[in-house]
């Protein structure tokens, strides 16, 4: 049977065809899903069949803009974004994306995908009176997406007598379904509650924050089978809700974040591509490389852009290659090495062993977590982590933030205090957890680093754990050598964790470098990135910070004391 997502995902992967790292990640990860489908761990099922009845709709549409009518044929990779849509499903026969991200360069083609998706959901989706909307920040770009479903039906007269278009009102009725498509925008009222079985969320970029995508997605919640199809060409706003979004896919695709639900496919050049080889292009322009026209328009505006510099560079690295500008080069760690790192050990495996604990105490609210520190016998160090969050807070960050606390809760990755009504931590209880913790798996506490921040009123019942205290200083000149160590450990893959344990990788996603002025590094949260937390990360740290430290006090440095006295000696 034919089925050209995979035959596609396989060339991309195999360097048949030429793209992006990010676009052969979500073509790996296709794969990688195939052979881990319908078992326990991966229950997920892949429908070709079901994958190629979308593909064929979108190639029996007409596009009726241009000179003269033509006839829908999709290239690889949008038959492969369509297709993967709609070839995955739940073991309860509803399908398995219900979010998806696709970004590109401009003039790729991306609104045109949505218009196809809206369509075959509308009319063909087997789901009656439901809802569909095309959004957006204005009226006018939420239309876009409305007007190419309008256009794809006024093209096909079989489409027409199936579709009833109210143009005066941006409204479309299919009538075999009693489904409806609408553009709406937030200057247009848009709000929380929309039962959207479709939605195409337009030009993220262009979105102050996360309100737009949150209304939609929030509304999806009790539905059981939808799409909230967000498309679009990055920016030059490195504090905004749409680079928030790109690097949370980004680590879907690189196996740092776990969304089985979330489509992703990002068309970009790679960080070291020379933006001036037309070999490069067609990873941000797979459509516009495609034919002779698209390429010259792609020459025309480099040219421009290397002659002119300044905004017509910045604008042709935007949206003609789909890259971030400004990128400053500070993540902590490279996400794919550490994803490496993850393994099957358990806790177990330590049992009776010696281990360095970091604590790191949120502001009362957020996240609290400590990390154990262990040595294996080959010299690595393996990291054990827990969180706390109180369920107030919880409540606020799930509808907010865009990370799975509540599977994280399931999975014991989190313990969740208290009710709705409570906001603050326990830090008590979290001791007593950590007592609880040593006992079961007899660890000896070599010592405990605590960040002092909200320290003081629980430090007795640190000092009863009979090991060493030490508080660990927030600055960059305390953390700076745990810190630069534990990104060499990494880099040479001499860390290890249970790779279940999906909040601490994304926590240390999160995590980026910042510098004092005497070049000394600590790490922090990306900039203004508030629903992007560290306290894992915080946490790993201090333990390590508290180990080096402990270690080199237990080694006396002779040398030193030998020329401190001879310096101050008085003869």
């Amino acid at each position: 049977m034919t089925d050209r997502v995979t035959d596609y995902a396989r060339k991309v992967v195999d360097g048949s065809i030429r793209m992006g790292h990010l676009h052969t990640l979500a073509c790996k990860r296709h794969l990688d899903n195939l052979s881990a489908q319908n078992t326990e761990k991966f229950p997920y099922i892949w429908n070709a069949e079901k994958s190629e009845k979308a593909i064929d709709y979108a190639e029996t549409l007409t596009i009726a803009e241009g000179t003269q009518p033509k006839a829908v044929r999709l290239l690889g990779s949008q038959a492969f974004d369509v297709g993967s849509t709609f070839g995955w499903y739940k073991p309860d026969g509803y399908r398995r994306f219900r979010r998806r991200y696709k970004s590109v360069a401009r003039q790729n083609g991306k609104t045109f995908e949505n218009g196809i998706m809206g369509t075959y959901i509308a009319g063909f989706g087997g789901y009656s009176y439901g809802k569909l909307f095309t959004v957006a920040t204005g009226k006018r770009q939420a239309r876009l997406a409305w007007e190419e479903m309008r256009k794809f039906i006024e093209a096909d007269e079989d489409l027409s007598e199936l579709f009833k278009i109210k143009e005066y009102k941006s409204y479309i009725e299919a009538l075999l379904t009693s489904c409806t498509i609408e553009a709406l925008s937030q200057e247009g009222g848009l709000q929380d509650g929309f039962r959207a079985i479709f939605a195409s969320v337009d030009e993220i970029h262009q979105h102050k924050n996360n309100k737009i995508y949150k209304a939609i997605y929030n509304g999806t919640r009790a539905l059981p089978e939808t799409l909230v199809s967000m498309i679009t060409t990055r920016g030059d706003n490195l504090n905004s809700f749409c680079r928030e979004m790109d690097n949370y896919c980004i680590n879907i695709l690189k196996g740092a974040a776990e969304a089985e639900d979330f489509f992703v496919d990002i068309y970009a050049l790679d960080e070291n591509d020379d933006i001036w080889d037309e070999k490069n292009w067609v990873k941000a322009n797979p459509f516009l490389m495609s034919y002779p026209e698209g390429i010259e328009t792609i020459r025309r505006d480099a040219r421009t852009a290397k002659d002119m510099g300044g905004d017509e560079l910045r604008d042709f690295m935007i949206k003609g290659l789909n890259l971030w500008v400004q990128n400053h080069n500070r993540e902590f760690i490279d996400t794919e090495k550490f994803v490496k790192c993850g393994g099957d050990t358990k806790l177990e495996a330590f049992r009776g062993k010696t281990c360095y604990v970091g604590l790191d105490f949120s502001s009362g609210g957020d996240l609290t977590t400590w990390v154990m520190e262990f040595e294996d016998e080959n010299g690595k160090i393996y990291w054990y982590s827990h969180s706390y969050m109180p369920r107030g807070r919880m409540t606020e960050h799930i509808k907010d933030d865009l990370v799975p606390y509540d599977l994280w809760e399931q999975s014991g990755l989190i313990t969740v205090t208290g009710g709705e009504m409570d906001f603050k931590n326990d830090y008590s209880f979290i001791i007593a957890e950590l007592r609880e913790i040593k006992e079961r798996y007899e660890l000896q506490f070599a010592g405990i680093g605590y960040d002092p921040h909200n320290a003081d009123g629980i430090l007795a019942e640190l000092d009863s754990f009979g090991c060493t205290l030490m508080e660990i200083r927030q600055s960059a000149r305390f953390l700076h050598d745990a810190t630069e160590d534990i990104q060499l450990l990494v880099k040479s893959e001499k860390v290890s964790y249970d790779r279940e344990n999906k909040l601490l990788v994304w926590s240390f996603c999160n995590a980026q470098i910042v510098k004092n002025s005497f070049d000394e590094k600590k790490v922090d949260k990306m900039d203004n990135a508030r629903h992007r937390r560290i306290d894992p990360v915080d946490a790993a740290v201090d333990a390590h910070t508290m180990r080096m430290k402990f270690r080199q006090e237990e080694t006396p440095d002779y040398e030193g004391r030998i020329s401190s006295f001879l310096e101050y000696a008085d003869y």
